[in-house]
């Protein structure tokens, strides 16, 4: 890997790329706070379990000294999937960034040109779409601001590769081409569901068995998050089901905690 690679955040999908990043050199994992550090490096330890090898977390430095960034040639912003929290970040990262260096962001949804306006380079801005589970999903769906230079195309390109994922470049529209597809088929087995009283265990069998999914789309959504599949229809413009913000609103936010559609107790 010739970046020398940052990551600021540490939820799943931060840790999930530090992992990935680590697998094939040394990556600087930045987070804001004492408690997120070490959450961050907990869930890495466990991911690097999970791949059968565990000295893979020696090449991941958890930091919360934002210092730690200055020197590093590509920083990737991965927190949550909120605009203005994502902007103030970015800018935030643009200033403790060498000038030479590229921003990206691992948005899922939002505007790239906007994010990009808001790091204050958008001519060194990417938006890096990778996909939960980062360790295993394979392709990046890679997003350019129009400002962005060949040579900041050319490297986020030969990043991916590096990282050993399939880069596939999609023009900066809400969703990018996977959610903007994507959802409002996960949305209509809610309708569906809703409507007819089918059992969330049969849709999904009904999708794994007939159609050859590998996820039924009520699982998927518990494993993506309710919240986050909220925001995501909000920010496509799709109809977000009234079940799927019942279940948000009352804090079934799916896998993470711990009962969605499905209770995972």
């Amino acid at each position: 890997m010739q970046e020398r690679l940052a990551i600021a955040g540490a939820g799943t999908i931060a840790c999930g790329l530090a992992v990935t990043a680590g697998r094939v050199g040394d990556v600087v994992l930045w987070a804001r706070s004492e408690s997120s550090a070490k959450r961050a490096e907990q869930l890495v330890a466990k991911l690097c379990e999970k791949l059968g090898d565990p000295a893979i977390a020696d090449r991941v430095t958890v930091s919360t000294d934002q210092g730690d960034l200055h020197g590093e040639t590509f920083i990737v912003e991965a927190v949550v999937e909120d605009c203005d929290h994502k902007a103030a970040l970015l800018a935030e990262l643009s200033a403790a960034a060498d000038p030479e260096a590229i921003l990206a962001t691992t948005t899922s949804s939002l505007s790239i040109a906007m994010l990009a306006e808001a790091s204050g380079r958008p001519q060194r801005f990417v938006g890096l779409h990778v996909f939960n589970p980062v360790t295993k999903m394979e392709l990046v769906e890679l997003a350019f601001p129009v400002q962005a230079s060949e040579e900041v195309r050319n490297r986020a390109r030969a990043l991916c590769e590096a990282l050993g994922k399939t880069p596939v470049e999609v023009p900066d529209t809400p969703g990018f081409v996977v959610n903007r597809l994507l959802f409002p088929y996960l949305f209509s087995a809610v309708e569906l569901m809703a409507q007819t009283g089918i059992e969330p265990a049969d849709v999904d069998r009904c999708m794994t068995l007939g159609a050859g999914v590998p996820m039924g789309p009520l699982a998927l959504l518990d494993f993506v998050g309710l919240d986050v599949a909220q925001a995501i229809g909000e920010t496509i413009g799709v109809a977000v089901p009234g079940r799927l913000r019942e279940l948000v609103a009352d804090g079934a936010l799916g896998r993470k905690a711990r009962r969605g559609f499905y209770s995972y107790d």
